[in-house]
């Protein structure tokens, strides 16, 4: 388990730090880069998102990296422009922690299936 969690860690730097070289930032955490996600799957560019805007993107990225299982689907588009989601598997109950290495673990698979990134550590 602890190697397992080490290789996650060191997939995440790299994650973070290819978004940095590539983006010119670097997200400071697990929902800077779901925002990331969010406002490209969007596909709106950066615009002014509002408190409200920005929690929905939020949940467009973890809908979209967890649809990757089998968790969502993409239900459609609304006539403003924002995906919508439906959860179609039961998603299982982890802790906080364990919650956060599920999302990682699926935010890089969206990253090399999206864009080819794929770590090399």
């Amino acid at each position: 388990m602890y190697k397992r969690d080490l290789e996650l860690d060191r997939k995440w730097a790299w994650l973070l730090g290819e978004l940095d070289q590539k983006l010119g930032k670097k997200p400071k955490d697990l929902n800077g880069v779901l925002f990331m996600i969010g406002v490209q799957e969007l596909g709106k560019g950066h615009v002014h998102f509002s408190k409200e805007e920005k929690q929905d993107l939020l949940h467009i990225a973890i809908c979209k990296v967890l649809s990757l299982s089998g968790y969502y689907e993409l239900d459609g588009i609304d006539k403003d422009g924002w995906p919508h989601w439906s959860l179609i598997k039961k998603l299982p109950h982890f802790d906080l922690l364990e919650q956060e290495k599920l999302l990682k673990i699926h935010v890089l698979e969206y990253f090399e299936i999206e864009y080819g990134w794929m770590p090399s550590v």
